[in-house]
């Protein structure tokens, strides 16, 4: 069900030739780009109008508007399981609580005498959040994106989520109740790239916004791309990744568990455990058949996961090697499952988030940890971070000098200028002088 790759009994390469050892889903947003290229031009001139009908192409329904009317994302919420609420309640109030604390101050520091530069943290003035819809219904990527705006200060918030067919082109009703549990009642029906588009070039029915983010399909990611630039974008979101670093001490039962938890959400979705114990990779996929057999979405989802050549259980040396191993792969979600894990955990340097122990499993951070689950992909979690209060925050120097200050420090600038070849930048400050450098 799933393959092993043995990295035992010789020394790990370095940097890439690792990387290449590892498995990893095949995710190619350049091959994407010519076809949402059309789409995304067709909505630019035609704004609503080919929201419409490309969402009758995709989803198979014809919408009047794309616009969720207020009333209905009201009757959502009426109607909403009252176990989902709460659940939902409680998701948004632990995020709430993380979230706030990632908040920014204004800070000003004296340069010199006279001389000051203040940093301040202005929100993004309106965003487009994109909430997928296909495989399954994602309301906690609802509170994942909505809550770190809000704790940012963000005035306009939008949410779009694609159209279903079972429900008269609405987006899923449990999608509208967690919008309408934290006040966005801006909500578009409006899935893939026309979704991006309509929010990067606006519609009659949606005024453009500066930045989108939120995970989507493979089309979702190429949109972002191709229109990274008039917005701004959180990143490229590729298949969901679960690496696992263990040792004898773990659980077989948690980790194949952990492993198919993931598998669950995509045909391509990764499963990576990375063990220096051969009980330990026995036990586990020994396991893995009758937990994956017990559950649901077996053959459209799990098995092909699990048996991609995205997923591997690789062997390794020791833990030292183990953790060069997931420092390598940068996994999405990385689990450490190891005697003295919050110390394993605290050496990683690479993953979006790190679930340490047997009691912090990835499942936990998707609803109610509080962490963000909105996370870098395909390996990007060596370079970037997951979706934060940071990520709808611009940060705007404020330059403020005397003219003894300026005074001061003119003769350096007018140096490097010259140094430069762009003496005007010098004779700028020469004209507040006389054009005369001031003596030191």
């Amino acid at each position: 069900m799933i393959s092993r790759i043995d990295l035992r009994g010789t020394a790990l390469p370095e940097g890439g030739d690792l990387r290449d050892l590892l498995p990893r889903a095949e995710f190619d947003v350049e091959a994407a780009l010519e076809t949402v290229r059309p789409i995304c031009e067709d909505v630019r001139h035609r704004g609503s109008a080919a929201v419409i009908d490309w969402g009758e192409k995709f989803d198979g329904v014809r919408l009047d508007s794309i616009r969720v009317p207020a009333r209905a994302i009201t009757e959502a919420l009426e109607a909403l399981d009252p176990a989902v609420r709460a659940a939902l309640e409680e998701s948004i109030r632990r995020a709430r609580l993380v979230h706030r604390e990632q908040r920014r101050t204004t800070h000003t520091t004296q340069v010199v005498p006279g001389g000051t530069v203040t940093e301040k943290w202005v929100p993004v003035e309106r965003v487009g959040l994109y909430v997928p819809g296909g495989r399954s219904v994602y309301p906690s990527s609802v509170v994942m994106n909505v809550v770190p705006a809000q704790e940012a200060g963000v005035e306009g918030i939008a949410v779009s989520s694609p159209p279903q067919k079972e429900f008269g082109g609405l987006p899923h009703p449990t999608i509208l109740a967690a919008c309408a549990l934290l006040g966005v009642d801006e909500v578009y029906a409006a899935g893939g790239a026309q979704a991006v588009a309509m929010f990067a070039y606006g519609t009659e029915d949606c005024l453009p916004v500066n930045l989108v983010t939120g995970p989507g399909n493979i089309y979702v990611a190429a949109a972002k791309r191709l229109l990274k630039g008039r917005i701004g974008i959180d990143a490229e979101a590729g298949p969901t990744e679960i690496a696992i670093l263990a040792d004898a001490s773990a659980d077989p039962v948690h980790v194949a568990a952990d492993l198919i938890s993931q598998a669950e959400h995509d045909p391509m979705a990764a499963a990576v455990l990375v063990t220096d114990s051969e009980e330990l990779a026995a036990a586990t996929e020994a396991e893995l058949k009758p937990q994956v057999a017990a559950t649901r979405h077996v053959t459209d989802r799990i098995e092909p996961a699990l048996s991609g050549r995205q997923s591997a259980i690789v062997l390794v040396n020791d833990l030292e090697d183990g953790l060069k191993v997931v420092d390598a792969y940068a996994a999405e979600h990385l689990e450490i499952q190891t005697e003295n894990a919050a110390a394993v955990a605290g050496r990683v340097r690479n993953a979006g988030a790190v679930f340490v122990g047997p009691w912090s499993p990835v499942s936990l951070g998707d609803y109610c940890a509080g962490s963000n689950h909105v996370l870098p992909t395909g390996g990007c979690a060596c370079h970037s971070s997951g979706l934060s209060v940071q990520s709808f925050l611009r940060g705007i120097h404020i330059v403020d000098y005397t003219r003894d200050a300026l005074a001061e420090v003119t003769h350096h600038v007018v140096t490097l200028a010259e140094a430069e070849d762009l003496p005007a930048h010098g004779a700028a400050l020469k004209a507040r002088f006389g054009w005369k450098v001031p003596q030191q």
